[in-house]
């Protein structure tokens, strides 16, 4: 091969990523879709397309109110294909149209996929159709059967629709102004949208997993028990602290029964890491649960699924490298399984180098958007990075050079930085000799 096999299909994924927001943008832009007397401009445009594709949820507009039926259709299309990703749909187009997969295209959907190995890339296409469709199609039902009596039968399945695949992709869309704060005291609502928010978040991975091992926890893959009690222990963490906190907070949950603080404060943790819909107004809540969010949008969702943030798995690995530096203790052992050093390196890679992005993107945000508070640059910052779509009100009062940064931070949160980080180098070189080892202080 004269194409290198981790750089290639790097560079396919940013160019494939890059043309599909550029058409989406073109595509938004257009009388079909948008309301009668309403306009959008190329900026907001590519706002939008960008935050669709890379299922963040962050608004420059108001899409209930911008797009007519079609626009959102067109919406819907465009959280499916960043959700799943592009190379997906590839590949169950040349399913239907019995075209040969070859190894580019296999690799192309490991890249997408986040998978280990190039085996059942096939198969795997398949269950993310059937998955996909199985709870969305149940999330859709479920928040129709909720909302007819509001709002009628035609317009509850469409809004079941697009909420549940918005849930489902983590991408935070919402049609109503004030996203899904009319719903706080419901419960119904409330557990409906978590549900698709955290099977969505787990990863494929771990879904076909636990339907394989039929539930039997200790039959799990190594990657699975991660995932799941990381995931529980930030959600039973997360619930305790938000109630905890905001207990009393006249603007948040302050004026709630007993029973709606809990579930408010279950929803906000798990749409805090990746999904972007608040029941509460975010920018009231105080300063100390707004860094907690900040750190839940940096760690995101997990590995192979519709979520972002550097994932679950890369900061357990992470806590786990430090107690066993802590214990003096040679190998980074979880679940009595031993972790490869390459993974805990590549772990590192990742933390560090999303920090430093973070870091320069907040720095460049503080000169653009002079008066904004710190917390509310560093907010909307990681939220574009962990393309979760929270904000405190911020994004849309950008400037036209802030919008370009956060449309950025957008991009990069999505593909993830090792992926762009690879894509933008010229070569992956490959390490023939090593060199003589010699100690450095440190600490």
């Amino acid at each position: 091969m004269t194409k290198n096999t981790i750089n290639s299909p790097s560079r396919v994924m940013v160019i494939g990523f890059l043309v599909s927001i550029m058409v989406s943008t073109l595509l938004l832009q257009l009388p079909i879709f948008l309301e009668e007397n309403s306009k959008i401009t190329f900026g907001e445009a590519l706002f939008t397309a960008t935050s669709a594709i890379t299922v963040t949820g962050l608004n420059v507009i108001d899409p209930g109110t911008t797009f007519n039926r079609w626009g959102e259709i067109l919406l819907i299309l465009l959280i499916q294909i960043g959700g799943l990703g592009f190379m997906t749909f590839t590949i169950w187009f040349f399913i239907l149209f019995g075209k040969k997969i070859g190894l580019k295209e296999r690799l192309l959907m490991q890249e997408n996929t986040g998978q280990i190995n190039l085996e059942g890339i096939v198969r795997l296409a398949f269950h993310l159709l059937w998955i996909t469709i199985s709870f969305e199609t149940v999330g859709a039902i479920l928040l129709a059967l909720r909302w007819y009596k509001r709002m009628g039968w035609d317009e509850a399945i469409f809004q079941g629709i697009f909420h549940s695949v918005s849930a489902f992709n983590n991408a935070g869309f919402s049609l109503f102004s004030n996203s899904l704060m009319d719903n706080v005291n419901d419960p119904y609502v409330n557990i409906v949208i978590t549900t698709l928010i955290l099977i969505g978040g787990i990863g494929f991975f771990v879904i076909i997993d636990l339907i394989g091992k039929k539930f039997e926890l200790k039959q799990l893959t190594l990657n699975s028990k991660v995932t799941l009690a990381t995931n529980f222990a930030l959600i039973v963490f997360g619930t305790f602290f938000f109630l905890i906190m905001e207990y009393k907070n006249p603007a948040t949950l302050g004026p709630l029964p007993f029973s709606s603080k809990i579930i408010t404060s279950f929803f906000q943790t798990v749409t805090t890491r990746t999904a972007g819909f608040n029941t509460i107004n975010i920018g009231d809540m105080y300063q100390v649960s707004l860094i907690i969010i900040i750190i839940y949008m940096f760690i995101g969702a997990s590995s192979g699924s519709t979520g972002g943030g550097v994932k679950v798995t890369t900061v357990t690995i992470i806590w786990f490298s430090l107690i066993s530096v802590l214990r003096g203790k040679r190998d980074v052992i979880i679940f009595r399984r031993r972790i490869p050093m390459e993974t805990v390196l590549r772990s590192m890679a990742i933390i560090m180098l999303s920090i430093i992005i973070i870091i320069s993107v907040v720095i460049l945000l503080d000169i653009t958007e002079r008066g904004t508070p710190f917390i509310a640059i560093l907010f909307e910052t990681v939220s574009a990075f962990g393309t979760v779509g929270l904000s405190m009100g911020v994004t849309p009062q950008l400037s036209e050079v802030g919008r370009v940064i956060i449309i950025i931070m957008m991009f990069i949160g999505r593909l993830g930085p090792l992926t762009v980080g690879y894509a933008l180098a010229r070569k992956v070189e490959k390490d023939y000799f090593r060199y003589p080892e010699e100690k450095v202080m440190i600490g």
